[in-house]
C-alpha cells in the first residue's frame, strides 16, 4: 500500500497508508520521484505556533478573528513541491499524457491524483533540484521587487536559508553596489560569499546594526530584506538601514516579538516597512504589469539561463528515511540543512 507523510499533532509526523480513488475525467495520476519541504513556513505550522491554531482568517474583513470553536490544523499533509511522472490520465484531460514529467505544489506522498490544472510540465533546461527550489525563488523575487532598489543601492539580507541565498543572487542581478548577508551559521555565510555576497556578518559575535553602518560610511543600507523569521534579526535590519530606507520582512513570523523594539531607531529614521512578499497576496502593488504567472515565468527563465544557483541547497534522503530526517530537520537541528529533499525508490 502507498504511504504519505502526515502531521497528526504538533511535532508528530507519521507515514500513513492510503488508497488512491478512481480517476475523474479531469484528473491525472502521478508517480512521485522527488519532493521537497518548505522549511520556514512548515516549521511554524508543524509546531502549532500559527494564529490558525486559535483564530480564523476572515476573507471579507481581511482580519484574523477569534474562533467560536477551537480550530484544528491537524491532521495535514507535509511537503511543498513534488516532481513526478504521469502514469494515467482521465478521459477529459487535454494538457498532459502518460510519461510527462511534471511538478506541482504537492505534499510528500508516493502518488498523487489531482486535477490537471494543479500541475505543470517540468520546464526544459531546469534540473530537478532547481524545480524543487521554484517556491523559495518566487518568494525571493517578490522580496527583491518589494524592496524597489536598483543599480548602485546597498542591500542587506538577513537569514541565509533558501530564500535568503536566492535573494543574495537576485540582489546582485539587480545591480546592488554592496550586498551584505547576515546569518549565524558559518557554512551558510561561506555559501553566500560564493553566490555573490560582498560582506557576511555573524550576528552572534558582533553588533550587526553597527557593523552595517560602519561598512556603509556610517549611513546604512538602502534596503534590508529579512528572511529568517527572527524578531531580533528584524530589529537589526531596522538598525542597519539608512534614514528613509526600506525594510522588507519576508518571513512568516509567529509568537511574541521578543527582541523587536519599535521605540528605538524605527521611531526616528522615517523608514518604510513593506509587507507582501507572499506570492498569494494578490493583486500585487505593480499589477497588472506583474501578476503571479509573470513571477513564476521569470524565476523559471532565470533557472533556465543559469542565472541562479541552488548548489548545496538540498539535503536528500530516501522516502523510507523521511520520519527520522523530518524530526532532525525540523525539531533537533533546524539549521543543519538548507532544504530537505526526498527521493522515492523505483518500484518494480
Amino acid at each position: 500500500m502507498s504511504k504519505e507523510l502526515i502531521a497528526i499533532a504538533p511535532k508528530q509526523a507519521i507515514l500513513k497508508d492510503y488508497t488512491e480513488e478512481p480517476l475523474k475525467p479531469s484528473q491525472v495520476r502521478i508517480k512521485s520521484e522527488f519532493s521537497a519541504e518548505k522549511h520556514g513556513t512548515t516549521l511554524a505550522f508543524y509546531r502549532g505556533l500559527v494564529p490558525q491554531m486559535e483564530k480564523i482568517w476572515d476573507n471579507e474583513m481581511e482580519l484574523f478573528l477569534p474562533s467560536k470553536e477551537k480550530p484544528s490544523l491537524f491532521p495535514f499533509p507535509l511537503g511543498n513541491i513534488t516532481i513526478g511522472t504521469i502514469v494515467e490520465v482521465g478521459s477529459g484531460v487535454t494538457l498532459f499524457k502518460p510519461g510527462d514529467r511534471v511538478w506541482g505544489y504537492l505534499p510528500i506522498r508516493e502518488t498523487h491524483t489531482v486535477d490537471e490544472k494543479r500541475i505543470h510540465l517540468l520546464p526544459s533546461g531546469v534540473s530537478d533540484e532547481e524545480a524543487l527550489c521554484i517556491d523559495p525563488a518566487v518568494v525571493a523575487l517578490m522580496s527583491v521587487r518589494e524592496g524597489r532598489f536598483s543599480l548602485g543601492d546597498r542591500v542587506a539580507i538577513f537569514g541565509l536559508g533558501a530564500i535568503g541565498l536566492l535573494t543574495v543572487q537576485m540582489a546582485k542581478l539587480c545591480g546592488a553596489r554592496l550586498v551584505i548577508a547576515v546569518d549565524p551559521i558559518k557554512e551558510r555565510r561561506d555559501l553566500a560569499e560564493k553566490l555573490g555576497a560582498d560582506l557576511t556578518i555573524d550576528p552572534n559575535t558582533v553588533d550587526v546594526g553597527l557593523e552595517i553602518k560602519l561598512a556603509t560610511h556610517k549611513k546604512g543600507v538602502d534596503v534590508a530584506i529579512e528572511t529568517s523569521a527572527s524578531y531580533k534579526a528584524l530589529h537589526e535590519a531596522i538598525r542597519g538601514t539608512r534614514y528613509g530606507g526600506t525594510i522588507v520582512p519576508t518571513s512568516f513570523y509567529h509568537g511574541e516579538a521578543k527582541g523587536l523594539n519599535l521605540g528605538e531607531e524605527w521611531h526616528l529614521n522615517r523608514y518604510t516597512m513593506v509587507s507582501g512578499a507572499r506570492v498569494e497576496s494578490e493583486p500585487y502593488r505593480d499589477y497588472p504589469r506583474w501578476d503571479r504567472q509573470r513571477i513564476y515565468d521569470t524565476v523559471i527563465e532565470l533557472f533556465q539561463k543559469k542565472r541562479l544557483s541552488v548548489e548545496e541547497f538540498l539535503h536528500i534522503v530516501n522516502f523510507e528515511e523521511v520520519i527520522d530526517a523530518y524530526k532532525m530537520f525540523l525539531e533537533e537541528f533546524p539549521n543543519k540543512w538548507i532544504k530537505l529533499g526526498v527521493r522515492y525508490r523505483k518500484k518494480n
